[in-house]
């Protein structure tokens, strides 16, 4: 372990203020990720801001008729909420088929959407990895390529995010709100993280020392039908092969509205559109659910190891949409 110094903040501001004074500094939620990675060495900060305390912990009623979700609030205390399990229950779904009911009562929601790619040659500090070390290549391309990214890959990195609350809040159009060295503002939650392209090393579009506060919901009636479902190699505590977060709106037989993202197929949770803006006015039969998976994944480039990744995410969000349509169709 490398010595570090630690601080406890009073405020969000006062915490802020002292990232903004070290570069190489970290906030320090949960810590269920960044202890990790410090213990690999992967994470080298000199100096941890605690900011378990500063922000809201608990889901809160907006007058639009939206939640908003503090950033401390524990997963396992969002994942139990009454509103979010009838109002979003995808977001339920996703929480508790992540980690363990240890890790959950722990983790935060602002350190579950910025946990860091699970990748065995980003946590292993003895391979090149130019998410760890920009420039020196990524092992992950010519090594085991069963877990990699199979959508917006780049020659320098093909990892994919860990996230499942991600993808759920990505498929309901959350937005994501934070306060940092140039005041406030509101990151859809579809923009906060970033694909790889050249400079793998970033994850999200946040600035050093922006500090996420809150996570807001917008009404969306039709999100009651929800579902998440997570294929991974066993039943619990692993991550996501492929996972969907789906919701549907379906009267007479036709798809009036849809909200689809995948998972664990690329670098930040995978808004459908191209899926959605096929399956919208369209009749809800399992026809016209694969031909709008099958286009969304037309785009898809796997490598040798993971191209069993397409037919299971093509399948998967078929499944998944027939589901939440049985007896509407």
């Amino acid at each position: 372990m490398r010595p570090f110094r630690y601080e406890r903040a009073a405020s969000v501001s006062g915490a802020v203020a002292l990232l903004a004074e070290a570069p190489h500094g970290a906030f320090l939620g949960g810590g269920t990720n960044l202890v990790d990675l410090m213990k690999l060495d992967v994470a080298r900060p000199d100096l941890l801001v605690d900011v378990r305390r500063l922000t809201c912990d608990r889901v809160e009623e907006l007058p639009d008729g939206g939640l908003r979700i503090g950033a401390g609030t524990p997963n396992s205390e969002l994942a139990a909420d009454a509103l979010i399990r009838r109002r979003y229950p995808m977001l339920s779904q996703a929480l508790l088929s992540g980690a363990s009911g240890q890790l959950r009562n722990l983790a935060t929601t602002a350190g579950n959407l910025l946990q860091r790619t699970r990748c065995p040659y980003f946590q292993n500090v003895t391979t090149p990895c130019n998410k760890r070390e920009p420039g020196t290549s990524c092992s992950a391309i010519e090594g085991h390529q069963r877990d990699l990214a199979i959508l917006g890959t780049s020659p320098e990195c093909v990892a994919t995010h860990p996230s499942d609350l991600a993808v759920a809040l990505a498929a309901l159009d959350a937005v994501v709100r934070t306060e940092g060295p140039d005041g406030e503002r509101v990151i859809p939650m579809t923009e906060l993280h970033r694909l790889p392209g050249p400079e793998p090393q970033r994850d999200t579009v946040l600035q050093h020392g922006e500090l996420i506060t809150a996570v807001d919901l917008p009404p969306l009636p039709f999100a009651t039908r929800s579902s998440f479902r997570k294929v991974r190699d066993r039943a619990s505590y692993a991550f996501a092969l492929v996972a969907v977060a789906a919701a549907i709106d379906v009267a007479d037989g036709v798809v009036r509205d849809v909200r689809v993202a995948l998972g664990g197929v690329a670098h930040k949770p995978w808004r459908a559109i191209r899926a959605e803006d096929l399956l919208r006015g369209g009749s809800a039969r399992e026809e016209r659910f694969r031909q709008a998976a099958e286009a969304e994944l037309a785009g898809a480039r796997p490598l040798p190891g993971n191209a069993f990744k397409v037919p299971l995410a093509r399948n998967t969000m078929v499944r998944t949409l027939l589901d939440l349509t049985e007896g509407l169709r």
